[in-house]
């Protein structure tokens, strides 16, 4: 009985996070209801000690400290002088401004990992002037909402931290097994954009040619070394520490707060009131991201205890479907899923659901991992809920609706999916470097 039991919990989390209910009660919630009715009052004694185990788990210390450099960056100005110089080295292009956000995207991603932040700096920034240039609504405004969620795949980011811990693989080699993939990502994006720009010229114009004049007069390769410059010290620091093994993501996490910082100490951004505004930030998204966990935590406590995990286990190997089969139809409901509710509320619904069967299937999980990463960044540009779309309209101009943001949206979505694809059918993107560097450490 208690096994039928823990689809109806299921059941009833999903429904009750689709009329609108806030995840991380609704997950706390019914798992406590479901708890008592099934385990009585030793429930209540159980659950503290798994929710003292999770919040005790150092791994997860990685998260406050890399929302800290995210936010920390964002204030330093680094965003703005890395679009106006990319555009300027891409402006005698055809589609180049648009080619520089999504590099730009990238390395705020490398740098950050905070989508959000990103978003709205580079809508802020360079949504005006591809206007202004003659770029189309829907180019400009799918090529940042893009651009900006690439932080998901691209370490560090949060979303590989939570999921590397969910399905118990070591962080570093997420941040490792996720950089071919991100990097064929960003590829993706800048061969649509040229292609845009080849058969729709008029949709990306290139740069007026003074403007490229005066900027090559006036100190280019100064301006370069000074854009590039303190980014790449900042991504040597965090992500070179942890791939030549030197320090582990969460000491990684705690060198780049500390890089973000004097950053932005160098670029004279600085203040108490900075200071302040970060530091409040980061405890209200670590504060969300710890109670969902919580409720993540009660919920896979109640499913498991109820047998769950071993009924749906057994009803997948009774059904004989092959592996490749139950990969489908997991990445399709978290796509799906995506439209509805949050990457984080997926992370700690679904991927614990699933993660034994994969392992009795004898899959690779780091694999299988980066997959889910990747599908998760579509929900980030899924209508309706898509959050990159929701950043993007509320710093766009008045110009700029939802539809233009709906339309450019849909060949990025499309390339995040010919990404999973090619993944799928490549496995080595993500094992190959990963493993080429236990070898040669």
């Amino acid at each position: 009985m208690p096994e039928y039991m823990s689809i109806v919990l299921f059941i009833v989390v999903f429904a009750l996070l689709l009329l609108g209910f806030p995840v991380a009660f609704t997950l706390g919630g019914v798992s406590l209801i479901f708890g008592y009715f099934t385990f009585g009052m030793n429930f209540f004694q159980l659950l503290p000690l798994r929710i003292w185990g999770t919040m005790t788990n150092y791994v997860l210390i990685a998260v406050p400290l890399f929302v800290y450099m995210g936010l920390m960056l964002e204030k330093s100005g680094l965003a703005e002088e890395l679009l106006e110089t990319m555009a300027m080295l891409f402006g005698k292009l055809r589609g180049g401004l648009a080619i520089s956000v999504i590099v730009v995207g990238a390395v705020l991603a490398a740098s950050t990992g905070i989508v959000g932040a990103t978003v709205v700096t580079m809508g802020l920034l360079s949504l005006p002037t591809m206007i202004k240039r003659g770029y189309s609504p829907e180019l400009s405004t799918g090529t940042i909402c893009a651009a900006g969620t690439l932080g998901q795949i691209i370490p560090p980011s949060i979303v590989l931290v939570l999921l590397g811990s969910v399905l118990n693989i070591s962080i570093g080699d997420m941040f490792v097994g996720a950089v071919i993939p991100g990097l064929v990502l960003v590829g993706l994006y800048v061969v649509w954009i040229i292609i845009v720009a080849t058969f729709r010229p008029e949709s990306a114009p290139a740069m007026p040619a003074d403007e490229l004049a005066d900027f090559r007069a006036s100190g280019m390769y100064r301006r370069i070394v000074r854009a590039f410059l303190l980014p790449f010290f900042l991504i040597l620091a965090v992500l070179g520490s942890i791939f030549a093994g030197i320090a582990s993501p969460t000491e990684a996490a705690a060198v780049g707060a500390l890089g973000a910082t004097l950053l932005t100490v160098w670029q004279k951004k600085f203040s108490m009131k900075t200071l302040r505004e970060v530091m409040r930030g980061t405890t209200t998204l670590t504060c969300m991201v710890f109670i969902l966990l919580v409720g993540a935590t009660a919920f896979g406590l109640v499913f498991r205890g109820m047998g769950g995990d071993h009924y749906i286990t057994r009803l997948i190997m009774d059904a004989g479907l092959e592996a490749h089969h139950f990969l489908f139809i997991v990445m399709l409901v978290i796509f799906i899923a995506g439209f509805f509710i949050d990457f984080i509320e997926i992370t700690f619904i679904i991927v614990p659901v699933v993660a034994p069967i994969f392992q009795k299937m004898g899959v690779d999980l780091l694999w299988v991992g980066i997959l889910i990463a990747l599908n998760l960044q579509t929900s980030f540009l899924t209508p309706p809920f898509g959050f990159s779309l929701f950043y993007l309209k509320g710093v766009a101009p008045s110009s700029i609706t939802t539809t233009h943001i709906y339309k450019g949206i849909v060949p990025f979505i499309a390339i995040q999916i010919l990404c999973i694809v090619i993944v799928v059918f490549w496995p080595e993107a993500v094992t190959w470097l990963p493993k080429y560097l236990s070898r040669h450490p």
